[in-house]
């Protein structure tokens, strides 16, 4: 159990970095453009089917928040 809510950990570290990088201008070939490459496809498969089901908010994005918030109630069950 403690294996698995350490990798949930890090998937939110992962989900709270793209976050963060989204707000800035990120050109191919700049020296975080594979960190930002690597984050968006490990999180992607998770954040986009939630932000199917929300519904628009006006150009914000709050798929980061809900998956962040199901990780943290996953974990407080499993521990």
């Amino acid at each position: 159990m403690a294996l698995v809510a350490q990798l949930l950990y890090l998937f939110t570290l992962a989900i709270f970095a793209r976050a963060i990088l989204s707000f800035f201008p990120i050109r191919p070939g700049s020296p975080i453009a594979p960190v930002s490459q690597f984050l968006y496809r490990i999180t992607e498969p998770v954040l986009a089917p939630v932000r199917r089901v929300l519904p628009p908010m006006g150009g914000l994005d709050l798929s980061p928040l809900v998956v962040i918030l199901g990780i943290q109630i996953l974990t407080s069950i499993l521990l």
